[in-house]
C-alpha cells in the first residue's frame, strides 16, 4: 500500500483541527507544546497541499472558510475514528472521554435535555458536548453528528432508534384570551376559536391536533389567523400573550399551566401523546461516550 501521508502531515492536520477549535495559532500552539511559528508553518503546508485557503485571517481574528469547514469536518471525523480505533484495540476505552456532537430539536432541547448536561459532565468529565438547536433533519455522515433526538422515528434502516418518551399532548389558552373570546367546551367548538397553527418542518404542513374521545383517536384539523413554523416555542409565546388557542407538548407549558399564565382546555378530549427518540447510526463500535450518553438519557427521561 502506497503512504499518503507521512508523520508531518499528520501532525500538520491535528494542528489545523485544534486551531480550528480553539480559534487561534496561540491557543492551538499552546495546546499542542509548540510555538506560534509552528502551527503556521502546518496550516502552510495544508493550503499548498490543498491549493485552498482554509483560514481567513485579518489582526484580530481567524475564521474557517467554506473549504476549511468542510476539510475540517472530514479530518475531526477521521482523528476520532483513529483514537476510537487505537482505544479498541490497545483496552484503554475504560471511561468514556472525546468530543460528543448532538443534533436537538428546540423544544425538547431547551425543556428535557439541557437541563441534564451538567449531570452527565458530572458523571462523565472527560467528554465534551456541543449541542445544536434545529428542528430540521441532520445528515449524519457530512455533519458529523454522533446523535440526534427528533419526534416521530424516521424510516431509516441505517439508523438506532431508541424511545425516549411519550410526550403528553395539552391543550393551552391565555386567562385573557378565554375571557375575551369565551372557553370552548367541545372539540366542534374549536371552530368558532383563533387555533395557533404550526407546520411540519419536513414538510411545511400544518400539524392536526389529537385527541381521544371516548377511546377513538381523533385527528382535527383547525384553523386560526397565526401560522408558525421552525420553532414551536414560538407558538406558545403566542398563547401566552393572548393570540389563541394552541396544542402544545405539556412539559413545556406545565410552569405556566402552574403558574395561571396558560389555561388548560378541554382535558377530558386528551391522553394523546407524540413520541420522542434517540437516533444514531449503526456501526460495530459505538464510541463509549456514545453509549454512555444513550443510556444515561434513557435512565434519566425513561425513569
Amino acid at each position: 500500500m502506497t503512504r499518503q501521508f507521512d508523520d508531518i502531515l499528520l501532525g500538520s492536520i491535528e494542528l489545523f483541527c485544534s486551531t480550528a477549535e480553539l480559534g487561534s495559532f496561540t491557543a492551538a500552539a499552546t495546546a499542542a507544546g509548540v510555538t506560534p511559528a509552528a502551527v503556521s508553518r502546518a496550516i502552510s503546508r495544508l493550503e499548498a497541499r490543498l491549493d485552498v485557503r482554509l483560514f481567513v485571517r485579518t489582526t484580530r481574528t481567524l475564521h474557517l472558510t467554506e473549504a476549511g469547514r468542510e476539510y475540517y469536518e472530514q479530518c475531526r471525523a477521521a482523528l476520532a475514528q483513529l483514537v476510537e480505533a487505537e482505544r479498541m484495540v490497545t483496552g484503554r476505552q475504560s471511561a468514556p472521554s472525546g468530543l460528543l456532537r448532538i443534533s436537538l430539536p428546540t423544544p425538547y432541547g431547551h425543556y428535557r435535555v439541557l437541563p441534564l448536561l451538567p449531570e452527565f459532565t458530572r458523571r462523565y468529565p472527560d467528554v465534551r458536548i456541543e449541542f445544536h438547536l434545529s428542528n430540521r433533519n441532520v445528515d449524519f455522515g457530512d455533519e458529523g453528528f454522533d446523535l440526534a433526538i427528533r419526534g416521530r422515528t424516521p424510516p431509516d434502516s441505517t439508523m438506532i432508534s431508541r424511545q425516549l418518551e411519550d410526550a403528553e399532548l395539552v391543550v393551552v389558552a391565555s386567562p385573557d384570551y378565554l375571557e375575551r373570546a369565551g372557553t370552548p367546551d367541545s372539540l366542534e367548538a374549536l371552530r368558532a376559536h383563533n387555533c395557533i397553527q404550526f407546520a411540519l418542518p419536513s414538510n411545511g404542513r400544518n400539524i392536526p391536533w389529537l385527541f381521544r374521545d371516548g377511546g377513538a383517536d381523533i385527528e382535527l384539523p383547525t384553523n386560526g389567523l397565526y401560522g408558525c413554523a421552525g420553532d414551536i416555542l414560538g407558538a406558545v409565546t403566542l398563547a401566552r400573550a393572548g393570540g389563541g388557542v394552541f396544542q402544545t407538548y405539556r412539559f413545556i407549558v406545565e410552569d405556566d399551566l402552574r403558574a395561571g399564565r396558560l389555561v388548560e382546555l378541554l382535558p377530558r378530549y386528551g391522553g394523546r401523546s407524540r413520541p420522542f427518540c434517540l437516533l444514531y447510526p449503526h456501526a460495530r463500535h459505538v464510541a463509549l461516550r456514545v453509549r454512555a450518553f444513550v443510556d444515561f438519557l434513557v435512565e434519566q427521561l425513561r425513569g
